[in-house]
């Protein structure tokens, strides 16, 4: 038994990072699909909403019907899916060539639907395989997807630098093997029972409970900090700091990663307290986005942005593991409200960000005083609009206070020897 399970922490452990090859493949190529097939960025952009909207979708439909779904099939048939969607992706320029983009669109609908199930199935996988340390598990789980953003970022560039932009496709076919893996993996292994809720009225009782809604706004703060500093780092660092793009990419989005990584696996190796690291994760996080803000010297921005992966590393998995242990019974449906609660905060604080940084670059005022004190308007703009990013985390630091509060009045707090 203990064999199966470690095959099938293998398996889950691949399954990440398939998610994070579907979650950075297409901003990898983006300037790839623009010069070969001329798409706009406004269509670029939409990939990524509609990465993020398709998960968002499968969390929902998980969180309400999960009973309705063979659990154990739809694990070892997530990866297969994502498989699909790669091909699908790669195939974009031969099976649609009038119009690529509608291949990328649908591969990427696929592949994303493929990341929605394995983010709402895999981490209750985790959870039901015997463990003295079930946090520190989750925490070396969602360390492999931090690891497998530097993975692609690492094989992507070099795979372009070596082979061309124009064979794109066989870098999407290459990453398609990593979920193959998975599939075999599975197939193998032997999946524990997980609870479902029997009927959608035992899932409304859950939705009536308060406990729940501070988790699920918990995890949607924790997403937004977390995704908020990884999609616009390698940006503001080069045009707010004036960094060059190769470096800002590097340091922007690779040494982020790093760090998230290197927080997760720290805490997966010696945690303790996941509810007090939440509280210090917040405090630091907003301290590093003000930083990045506020100060005008490119490497005190730079090294404030890569920390800012450390400082949230814990935020969405420990989020989680809270929520499981207030919720026991609650088996696929808490996961599945806590993914959604994550993709929520992920694709709504950077959207914002943008919004507030077009306004604000647009704006007289910024215009003005950045004439002033001798910034461009875009500067100040992207300043502003990582300022916003910061009340992410700043309203986190009350909410896990109250959460540290409120378990330990309950008793449901849980330290790790």
């Amino acid at each position: 038994m203990k064999s199966a399970y470690t095959r099938l922490k293998l398996a889950c452990y691949t399954t990440n990072v398939t998610m994070s090859v579907v979650g950075n493949l297409s901003p990898v190529l983006f300037l790839t699909f623009r010069s070969l097939y001329g798409i706009s960025y406004t269509l670029l952009g939409l990939l990524i909403l509609v990465n993020f909207v398709t998960q968002l979708t499968v969390d929902l439909v998980f969180s309400f019907f999960s009973h309705k779904f063979n659990i154990p099939l739809a694990v070892k048939m997530t990866p297969m899916i994502a498989v699909v969607g790669l091909i699908l992706y790669a195939l974009a320029p031969v099976l649609f060539a009038e119009n690529v983009y509608l291949g990328l669109l649908l591969g990427t609908i696929v592949f994303s639907a493929a990341s929605g199930f394995a983010e709402v199935l895999i981490s209750p996988v985790i959870a039901a395989i015997p463990s003295k340390d079930p946090d520190r598990e989750m925490s070396k789980l969602h360390s492999i997807y931090a690891w497998g953003v530097v993975f692609v970022i690492v094989v992507s560039t070099v795979f372009l630098l070596l082979c061309g932009k124009e064979h794109w496709q066989w870098l999407a076919v290459l990453f398609a093997s990593v979920p193959l893996i998975s599939f075999i993996l599975f197939f193998g292994a032997v999946i524990p029972q997980m609870e479902t809720q029997e009927k959608v009225s035992g899932v409304l009782s859950f939705l009536k409970d308060k406990k729940l809604w501070v988790c699920f706004f918990g995890i949607f703060l924790g997403g937004a900090a977390e995704c908020t500093m990884a999609q616009w780092s390698s940006g503001y660092l080069e045009q707010a700091l004036g960094i060059p793009k190769v470096w800002g990419d590097i340091c922007g989005v690779a040494l982020f990663a790093v760090m998230l990584g290197l927080g997760r696996s720290l805490y997966a190796k010696r945690g303790n307290n996941i509810r007090g690291v939440l509280f210090l994760g917040a405090i630091g996080a907003t301290v590093c986005y003000l930083v990045a803000a506020l100060l005008n010297i490119p490497i005190i921005g730079l090294i404030a942005c890569a920390f800012t992966g450390f400082c949230v590393s814990m935020l969405w998995p420990g989020s989680l593991v809270i929520a499981s242990e207030r919720f026991p019974s609650g088996g696929v449906f808490i996961f599945a409200m806590m993914a959604a609660g994550g993709d929520l905060g992920a694709s709504i604080a950077p959207q914002l960000v943008g919004i507030i940084t077009d306004i604000a670059s647009t704006s007289p005022t910024v215009v003005t005083l950045a004439a002033d004190i001798g910034l461009m308007p875009e500067q100040i703009g992207m300043k502003l609009g990582m300022l916003i990013g910061a009340l992410f985390p700043t309203i986190a630091i009350p909410l896990y206070l109250h959460i540290i509060k409120a378990d330990k009045k309950t008793g449901v707090t849980r330290q790790t020897p």
